[in-house]
């Protein structure tokens, strides 16, 4: 085990271990080596830090060095939201792919798989699953992320995801308690509320947080929401009464408590960092996400120093602080003595029967060697309409691209252009946002056969006008929705994806082409 700086006293290190810091750069600046040195116990990567697999492996190696039991964490999905496949897109469809579906064996085993390379890059914390029920059609942030709307989906997949990437020696951290899935507001943005009431709550939000618990995730991420029947006065990562007392007391959770990134609006906002650091302990919290915009040495010394004077001030129990750093060390102490190899190629055992049952099973041999191209396919939904024709030559791709959301990013491409155009060699692409899309597309086709895609068609009045352009011009007009699919199906062939990840993309590329 690291030894610790001599002069670094025991608050101040248990203040350093409750941080979780992200960083600039792809190799460790010397200052976050230091800090490690010290006490701190945990680092984030973003897609800022990512090259390649073989610099992440390098990468966590000099971390180690430093400090061998270091929780190093990803928000890594899969699907939309992206870290190790930020620069192309992710090899794996999301949750909501992966709900469109529903086989649990599959969704443990592309679990399983994104684990083991996730650990093979020494990675050991993935701030994943997503356990939120996409109830609010109009969400701006859950959407695909989510595996669906209904309860007891969510919580079997959420289960089986928590197992999968568990099994590969990466801990899991099911997200957003109490749950995030019924806000029209992106905490990104400002502070979401849900009003929904307590009986509600408990059947509907809180189902698979508790199937999450007994699949043992070991760790739980907090959501920057009010929810009034649950505390009418702090959000969930500062409430009290949300983390200690139905998280832990209720519900019997004993891993560790992760905020979401405490720089998002929704707190930094309305409380500041630094305070909301303190309450978020306070309340429960036993590591504080933060670097996702905030990435340097003096906010973890801003940090740290608030964390500290809490204490002495009678503001912050010490109790608590220490508590909340043996939690991390229990996390990171378990993540070290996995003995399971990152790089061996194995599957759970109920992962047999993954590619072997329900619409897409034909592509079945090919689950060996890439899951996530077979779960893609298996979740495509395929509808053809009255003026389907096969397209036979290279069509003009029309994406009619919202903004991203900030938890996708938007340095993540997606669609279907690049795949499509591997398949029909000569197809070309333009991307079209605003009230003249529809039209400016049509004058880019030109005589081409127009593919439109989508990205939540029906929660963009634009996009949908749009479509109404290009398809009342062109009733031949392919239409690939790549969100949550809510309206109609529409179009000469329309495939829903239930998600963008490159994937994803390569899947529909297939179907269009026939191929």
């Amino acid at each position: 085990m690291t030894t610790i700086a001599s002069g670094t006293d025991t608050l101040t290190r248990d203040a350093l271990a409750v941080l979780q810091p992200g960083f600039t750069g792809t190799s460790a600046p010397s200052w976050l080596l230091r800090r490690l040195g010290e006490g701190l116990a945990s680092v984030g990567l973003f897609g800022r830090n990512i090259a390649t697999p073989a610099q992440v492996a390098a990468l966590t190696a000099q971390l180690r060095a430093e400090r061998d039991d270091v929780l190093v964490a990803i928000d890594e999905e899969g699907g939309d939201v992206t870290r190790l496949e930020v620069r192309t897109g992710s090899s794996f469809p999301g949750n909501h792919a992966l709900g469109a579906v529903d086989d649990t064996a599959l969704t443990e085993a592309v679990a399983h798989e994104l684990g083991r390379r996730l650990a093979a890059c020494g990675v050991n914390l993935n701030w994943a699953p997503s356990a939120d029920i996409n109830s609010n059609v109009d969400n701006p942030v859950i959407g695909v992320r989510s595996f669906g709307a209904d309860t007891s989906l969510v919580a079997r997949h959420t289960a089986a995801y928590v197992s999968g990437l568990q099994s590969a020696g990466v801990a899991a951290c099911t997200k957003h308690f109490p749950g995030h899935g019924d806000t029209a507001v992106d905490s990104h943005h400002a502070m979401p509320r849900i009003d929904a009431e307590l009986a509600v709550l408990e059947s509907r939000e809180l189902v698979p947080f508790r199937a999450a618990i007994e699949a043992g995730t070991r760790a739980v991420m907090s959501a920057h929401i009010l929810v009034p029947a649950l505390d009418p006065v702090h959000p969930a990562t500062l409430s009290r009464r949300i983390l200690t007392g139905l998280l832990r007391e209720e519900l019997g959770y004993d891993g560790l408590i992760v905020t979401d990134g405490m720089e998002m609006q929704a707190i930094s906002a309305t409380y500041g960092i630094e305070r909301g650091s303190v309450l978020a302990i306070a309340a429960g919290a036993d590591a504080i996400c933060v670097g996702g915009g905030l990435s340097d040495e003096p906010t973890v010394l801003r940090l740290r120093d608030a964390l500290v004077a809490a204490v002495r001030s009678g503001d912050l129990p010490e109790e608590r602080l220490a508590d909340a750093a043996s939690r991390v060390r229990a996390l990171a102490a378990w993540t070290a003595s996995t003995t399971r190899s990152a790089s061996a190629p194995s599957t759970p055992s109920s992962a047999g029967s993954a590619v072997g049952s329900g619409a897409g099973a034909e592509a079945g041999s090919h689950a060996s060697t890439d899951v996530g191209l077979v779960a893609a396919r298996r979740a495509l939904t395929v509808t053809r309409g009255a003026h389907f024709a096969p397209v036979t030559e290279a069509p003009y791709v029309a994406a009619l691209t919202p903004v991203a959301n900030i938890a996708v990013g938007d340095e993540t491409p997606w669609g279907v252009a690049a795949e499509l155009r591997r398949l029909l060699p000569g197809t070309e692409t333009g991307s079209f946002t605003g009230e003249r899309a529809g039209a400016e597309a049509l004058a880019a086709a030109g005589s081409r056969r127009v593919v439109a895609v989508v990205r939540d068609a029906h929660r963009h009045t634009w996009m949908a006008e749009a479509l109404d352009i290009l398809l009342a011009a062109r009733p031949d007009t392919v239409v690939v929705e790549m969100g949550v699919p809510q309206s109609p199906p529409r179009g000469a062939l329309h495939i829903a994806t239930h998600g963008a990840a490159r994937v994803c993309g390569l899947a529909a590329a297939e179907a269009i082409a026939g191929a």
